[in-house]
């Protein structure tokens, strides 16, 4: 775990809203690497493990706070379906938390000196699909199906030591309590964060029933939203602390849409910077971007909030 004098992310929250990075795979595509396959930037994980370091050492100098590993679409499944065994698997999913922590080890060597955290991505069921279900949940499978999914890679993911498990882009309450269940006793908190369209998961739930699941949860430090509107976010940020009490996470999309059959995004980029400080003061304690947001736009929030290296 990490030895920042703050100790615990839990910790750093209670004194300061902290900056998340932005998107993985805006990122790397960025650099020039070719992300249309199923595995998405989890292929990297296997092929160019190097180019995943970088690109968490990119968000990291530009002021995140926190990186969110690649780990988002790797599970055991979706390795499996390219040849990769369990035990392979279980080393990639350990690999995405290594890479982290090493870029955190270069940017300190590049000069930053604030503490620097690590958040094991774990995307919903609909990401190993790869079908586009992830934005609309309901996969038809029974909650215990879901958590039976989802708590192997969690006991990978968390022997790995990150400083927190993010389960994010969550489309429906369903998974949500899934994942809830799934966390227990793993020893390292979590932040559940849903994917959302307006005031309602994107499975159609009102926020404040999916909000609610959590708030109870002693495993979770944050709650929240993400892969949205920029637009979606302050109903989301009221709706969220009101109902749990908790720190708020959220990490917008650039405000355009994914097209799942074409593969492709749609739309114009609606997320400013200067919409942070608002988000801040109405509770958000952990503040970023999605897909599509990059690390200009991560040193834009930074410098929003007032943060540094």
């Amino acid at each position: 775990m990490t030895s920042n004098t703050t100790r615990t992310l839990a910790g750093a929250l209670a004194a300061k809203t902290l900056v998340l990075d932005g998107g993985m795979s805006n990122q790397l595509e960025s650099a020039g690497h070719d992300l249309s396959d199923e595995l998405w930037s989890a292929r990297l994980l296997a092929e160019r493990p190097q180019a995943i370091t970088e690109a968490h050492l990119a968000y990291y100098e530009a002021g995140a706070d926190v990186a969110i590993t690649s780990s988002y679409q790797a599970t055991f499944e979706g390795f499996a379906k390219r040849g990769i065994d369990r035990d392979r698997a279980a080393a990639l999913l350990s690999l995405s938390v290594e890479l982290a922590r090493e870029a955190a080890a270069q940017a300190r060597e590049k000069g930053v000196t604030r503490p620097l955290w690590v958040a094991a991505s774990v995307g919903p069921y609909g990401a190993m699909l790869a079908d586009g279900s992830e934005y609309r949940g309901r996969y038809g499978l029974a909650v215990a199906e879901l958590e039976a999914f989802h708590r192997p890679r969690l006991e990978v993911l968390a022997a790995a030591g990150p400083d927190v498990l993010a389960l994010e882009t969550i489309p429906d309450t369903d998974e949500a309590t899934a994942l809830l269940r799934a966390v227990r006793g793993l020893g390292v908190p979590a932040w559940l964060s849903y994917s959302v369209s307006g005031d309602r998961t994107r499975a159609g739930q009102p926020l404040e029933e999916a909000f609610a699941l959590a708030a109870e949860a002693d495993e979770v430090i944050a709650v929240g939203v993400n892969c949205c509107a920029p637009e979606d976010v302050d109903g989301a940020i009221a709706t969220a602390a009101r109902v749990t009490g908790k720190p708020v996470v959220v990490y917008p999309n650039s405000g355009e849409s994914w097209d799942a059959e074409a593969r492709a995004w749609d739309g114009r980029s609606t997320f400013t910077a200067s919409e942070v400080a608002g988000w801040r003061d109405a509770g958000a304690r952990l503040i970023g971007g999605c897909c599509r947001v990059g690390p200009e736009a991560i040193g834009g929030i930074a410098t929003a909030l007032g943060a540094g290296a």
